[in-house]
């Protein structure tokens, strides 16, 4: 008994609710064809979706069919039925379908499923056609006009619902290849540092051992051979300590210290590096101590900022250090007269690896870490930490931001 307006109109807004209330393609495709069988009163309804790297139609749900004898036959747009609705964008609706010599017999050969009528419209969006559905077989009569309206709807709501949920899919395959990288590089890094650790401090101990008992040219020899050993470990320092951040393993011993205290010590380390370049670094701290609760990592961060600082400011330059209370917080600022930063720059900075010069040009060394685990340890403590910068050769200024122990 076919449906009275009002049921097809109720029917017509409940499949609205529903498509646009799922973003799963499955439970959208079987909720299509249940329906759309339903509410045309007709033996199946088929999908099929356009496949842009061959320029064919595949089906992708069917009913009264078994759809993994379906889903390897492409639907040709030339010669068939399909390929006509999709071509045109348009419905069709044929009622005697052994006459028309559009229809592709290899479904029906295939399936044993005989073809009597059919009413086709094209799964579009705007004028981006993504597939066609079909409606086989009236269970009383034929298709009419009606029926076109009504199928015309269900291609348009089904449109938007699909290319939404197969966009979602795209993003959740993108989201786990990009997690699955990003594994992959902190595998590689923890293997990476561990492995190279225990030679890293055979050769320390030698090139330590070396520049001790020798003199002259060979104690030079020595010197650089430790230099270089001691950045290597200081590259593996980074890369342990940004592998810890990002699995959440960094487990902080808070202490209560003395903040001037802490950056003095960083700068201690720093300090063969910036009498090297001819580096002046000047303190601005206040007459009081300030207090903040601690994990002795960081001074990490301090160390990292002044190297950071030193490296990018040309010889001879200026380095300053200010500290400022402010309320519950403390500012700590290091403010350089170096290369400066591009605006655009400022926050890609402090992603891992992340290098504002180019790999095959590079000046300055470092594997990009620095300022990521700088930030990333700040955030442990309750802070904040960002870069300012009028531009290129305009220096640049590192802020940090912690919550002081006593206010």
């Amino acid at each position: 008994m076919a449906k009275n307006k009002p049921e097809q109109l109720e029917r017509l807004v409940e499949i609205s609710l529903t498509l646009n209330s799922s973003l799963d393609v499955d439970q959208i495709l079987d909720f299509i064809l249940s329906t759309g069988v339903d509410l045309l009163e007709c033996e199946g309804i088929s999908i099929m979706l356009y496949d842009e790297e061959d320029g064919q139609l595949y089906f992708t749900a069917a009913t009264d069919t078994n759809i993994i004898k379906l889903g390897d036959i492409p639907i040709p747009l030339e010669g068939s039925i399909a390929g006509t609705i999709f071509r045109e964008n348009a419905p069709l609706l044929i009622n005697d379908i052994e006459n028309d010599p559009r229809h592709y017999r290899a479904i029906s050969e295939r399936t044993n499923y005989t073809v009597r009528n059919l009413l086709g419209a094209p799964l579009h969006i705007r004028e981006h056609t993504i597939g066609v559905i079909e409606a086989t077989n009236k269970k009383q009569g034929v298709f009419d006009q009606q029926d076109v309206q009504l199928l015309s709807y269900i291609a348009a709501q089904a449109a938007i619902a699909i290319r939404n949920a197969q966009i979602v899919k795209q993003l959740q395959l993108a989201n786990e290849e990009l997690r699955q990288a990003d594994k992959l590089k902190a595998d590689f890094m923890a293997v990476a540092s561990h492995e190279l650790r225990t030679p890293l401090g055979i050769v320390l101990g030698y090139a330590t051992f070396l520049k001790e008992e020798s003199v002259g040219e060979l104690a030079e020899h020595a010197d650089t051979m430790l230099s270089a050993a001691m950045r290597l470990r200081a590259l593996l320092e980074d890369m342990t300590s940004m592998n810890l951040l990002y699995t959440g393993e960094t487990q902080l011993r808070m202490e209560l210290t003395a903040l001037q205290t802490f950056i003095e010590q960083a700068y201690a380390l720093e300090t063969q590096v910036a009498d090297e370049k001819d580096i002046r670094v000047t303190f601005h701290f206040p007459e009081e101590t300030i207090w903040v609760q601690a994990d002795e990592r960081l001074q990490k961060v301090f160390q990292n900022l002044l190297n950071n600082a030193i490296r990018f400011t040309p010889s001879p330059g200026e380095v300053d250090v200010y500290i400022h209370s402010e309320n519950n917080d403390v500012l700590i600022e290091f403010k350089d007269s170096g290369i400066g930063i591009p605006q655009d720059q400022l926050e890609p900075i402090f992603e891992h690896f992340y290098q504002v010069e180019h790999h095959m040009t590079r000046r300055y060394g470092g594997l990009g870490l620095g300022l990521s685990i700088a930030r990333g340890l700040v955030e442990l403590h309750g802070g904040r930490m960002w870069a300012e910068s009028d531009g290129p050769n305009q220096g640049a200024t590192f802020k940090v931001v912690l919550p002081c122990a006593f206010s």
